[in-house]
């Protein structure tokens, strides 16, 4: 057993419980999956250490050698062309394939989620041990023994969905809500209602406006057109009337 589960044990076993089992079921639920995720963290760890380490070497070693190629041949070692394609080609090779196993197998995003929900149960354990956090409230382990139970099943079957919907749980398809669709309808409704309503009683105003805009162009027009008629009388007589004054003058 891990050194937590050492540590906590006994005081599951000092908590004050009505019923016997339910210290058995603190142990053989809470204990043991703190204990079942930390080994699996573990595991994950390793290989995503190594393949992480693999691909972040060979992205360095890789550029190296392919500069080293552009010097001139006399200068380097004998099958040195040959020695650094293969290498080239091994690293690359690894690197692609490590970097592929990290993502077929989700090692980065396993490792953080078993990581994560350790922690969760770990911290979920010490509050309620210490009747402290969301169990401040309780007076005693056993009126926060129901609490405790189901927040440690929501955090499993949390990551159980994460697990096995490969970190989409929170993208599911919402179910259609018919009651809250319908109330939102009816509410765009009354809206459209009140708005329309609005506009009616307002037509009045509008019209007014309308009408007085109307009359003050219709003005404005009629003084253009009187200004222009004065200024086309008010021009001097042309000269075909010189004609006409001068036999008047002759008679």
């Amino acid at each position: 057993m891990h050194n937590f589960s050492n540590n906590v044990s006994g005081i599951i076993d000092d908590l004050e419980l009505s019923k016997p089992y339910d210290k058995s079921i603190l142990k053989y639920r809470f204990l043991d999956e703190i204990s079942y995720y930390e080994t699996k963290r573990n595991e994950t760890r390793k290989y995503y250490n190594a393949f992480r380490f693999i691909v972040t070497t060979g992205s360095i070693l890789l550029p190296a050698i392919l500069s080293m190629g552009q010097m001139d041949p006399a200068k380097l070692p004998k099958n040195f062309d040959m020695v650094s394609y293969w290498s080239a080609w091994s690293i690359s090779l690894l690197v692609t394939a490590s970097n592929g196993f990290l993502q077929l197998f989700s090692l980065d995003k396993n490792y953080f989620s078993y990581s994560m929900v350790v922690e969760q149960l770990k911290t979920e354990g010490w509050q309620f041990f210490g009747l402290s956090g969301k169990y401040e409230e309780y007076e005693s382990h056993e009126e926060a023994y129901k609490t405790f139970s189901k927040a440690v099943e929501s955090i499993k079957r949390k990551q159980i969905d994460q697990e096995f919907s490969n970190g989409k749980s929170d993208n599911k398809k919402k179910k259609f809500n018919f009651q809250g669709e319908m109330k939102k309808f009816s509410e765009d409704q009354n809206t459209n209602l009140k708005l329309s309503g609005n506009i009616q009683g307002n037509i009045p105003e509008i019209q007014q406006m309308v009408t007085s805009k109307i009359k003050d162009k219709v003005q404005s027009e009629i003084q253009e057109n009187i200004q222009a008629t004065i200024s086309e009388t008010s021009k001097p007589v042309d000269e075909t009337s010189k004609p006409v004054d001068e036999t008047t003058d002759n008679k």
